[in-house]
This record gives C-alpha cells, sequence and structure tokens, in this order.
C-alpha cells in the first residue's frame, strides 16, 4: 500500500485533506506501526515532524518532533495507517528519494532515514552529509 501525500486546505473551521500523488519521501511498515502507535498513545500530538537541521558531527541532523500544529502550506504530509509525518519544503530537498524507517535491534529502538543524498554519515546514523 502506497504512502498518501496530503496537502491542507483552510476550510472554515474544519479540516479538509486531498491526494495530491507520491510522495518523495517514503515510510517502511515498521516505521507506520511506531509513529501511529506513538500518536495514539500521545493523546496531544497530530504528527510526527521531521526535519533536517545544521549540526550533528556530519554537518546535518535530522530533527524528530511530535506536533499538533497543521501543516504550513509548503509541507508535506505523508500519511499511512494512522502515522502522520510533516516535512518542510526544506529539509524535503536534503531528504528527497529517503526512506524514514524504525529498526529496534540489539543495539536499542530508532528512526533511521535511508538518505539516497548523503555522502558520509556518522555512527549513530542521525547526523549526514551531502
Amino acid at each position: 500500500m502506497a504512502v498518501g501525500v496530503l496537502s491542507y486546505k483552510a476550510a472554515l473551521s474544519k479540516r479538509e485533506w486531498s491526494a495530491m500523488g507520491q510522495p518523495d519521501v517514503g515510510l517502511t511498515e515498521s516505521a507506520v506501526r511506531r509513529i501511529a502507535k506513538i500518536l495514539s498513545a500521545e493523546g496531544q500530538a497530530t504528527a510526527l515532524r521531521v526535519s533536517v537541521e545544521g549540526g550533528g558531527c556530519s554537518g546535518f541532523q535530522y530533527r524528530y518532533d511530535l506536533v499538533q500544529e497543521e501543516p504550513a502550506g509548503d509541507d508535506v504530509v505523508l500519511s499511512k495507517g494512522g502515522a502522520v509525518v510533516l516535512i518542510d519544503a526544506i529539509s524535503l530537498q536534503y531528504m528527497s528519494g529517503s526512506e524514514i524507517d524504525f529498526v529496534d535491534d540489539l543495539m536499542g529502538q530508532s528512526f533511521q532515514i535511508r538518505n539516497p543524498h548523503a555522502t558520509a554519515s556518522c555512527g549513530c546514523g542521525t547526523s549526514f552529509s551531502v
């Protein structure tokens, strides 16, 4: 099942969503399950915002925030199986073609992003360079 890309439209006092096509960033089934579980347990949060910011040991780092905000006009909204992910347009430039995964192994649990544009990354997988 494909992830839906949605755009937000204000319509008086209600939210109205419309499908826009295929996303430039993918979600694995593991990520979908984990995000949906977190959002359902977190009462106030309506989405997981994933962004790219300067910093980290490799130059850029991913940031994950639980938010209860409406999507901004330039946000890409990934929605599937109760999971909602927001990515701003600037971060999308660095993340295009990426896949967001949730990994649970002997090293622990974490969200990981497989980014085809990353030329280097740190050992923990949260920072990268392009």
